[in-house]
């Protein structure tokens, strides 16, 4: 794999060479680079064989570098943490006392968005993103806000919603589809925004009541 060779560098050729690795599993995330010009985890990318061309490794393109391939990860985490990336009830009198439990049927509505790892692959592919990152908040981050928002366990989806209805957070998503073409783990973040857009109509028509 791609990471094995960086590796190799780093502990005979250049011992600065700088790269992010932990698992090396494709679990982490931790090794999201450009690879050939695809965004990738290192890990699982292999080496291409061909012996005529080099290939090209760059940091996750768009974002700031602070050093080699290590990326600043600083505003995308702050986004995911904008989210509330974590089970809200109103009622939390039970909290640490007992189960909130879920039919099978609702926990495979979540099943395709929280396999995601947070490695920004498909967030800086994504052209919205490349323009928009201080205040779109990308593939990655929209489509762990839906899993939050279709969990059954949940009260708070229209909360959640009414926090995307500024023109930016969700609306410059424009159906590139790089992010799903980019995503190692094989996810659809585009879908998930394309539901979240959809659960908007719905929450604006409801709002608009009398």
């Amino acid at each position: 794999m791609v990471l094995d060779a960086l590796i190799k560098i780093k502990n005979e050729v250049d011992p600065t060479l700088t790269f992010r690795r932990s698992c090396r599993e494709g679990i982490c995330g931790s090794c999201a680079m450009n690879i050939d010009g695809i965004n990738t985890l290192a890990c699982t990318c292999k080496i291409d064989t061909g012996l005529g061309k080099a290939s090209r490794v760059y940091p996750l393109p768009h974002m700031y570098v602070i050093k080699d391939l290590v990326p600043d990860m600083s505003n995308f985490y702050a986004q995911y943490k904008s989210i509330e990336p974590y089970l809200k009830k109103r009622d939390e009198s039970q909290q640490g006392q007992a189960q909130y439990l879920q039919s099978v049927e609702d926990r495979d509505k979540l099943d395709g968005l929280y396999e995601c790892i947070l490695c920004a692959c498909c967030s800086t592919s994504c052209p919205s993103y490349w323009w928009n990152a201080d205040k779109y908040l990308g593939p990655a981050v929209l489509m762990q806000a839906y899993r939050w928002m279709i969990d059954s366990r949940d009260d708070f989806t229209a909360e959640r919603l009414s926090k995307l209805q500024d023109p930016f957070s969700l609306y410059r998503c424009h159906t590139i589809m790089n992010c799903t073409r980019t995503c190692p783990k094989g996810l659809n973040p585009g879908k998930a925004i394309a539901e979240i857009k959809k659960m908007m109509v719905t929450y604006k028509e409801q709002r608009a009541l009398p």
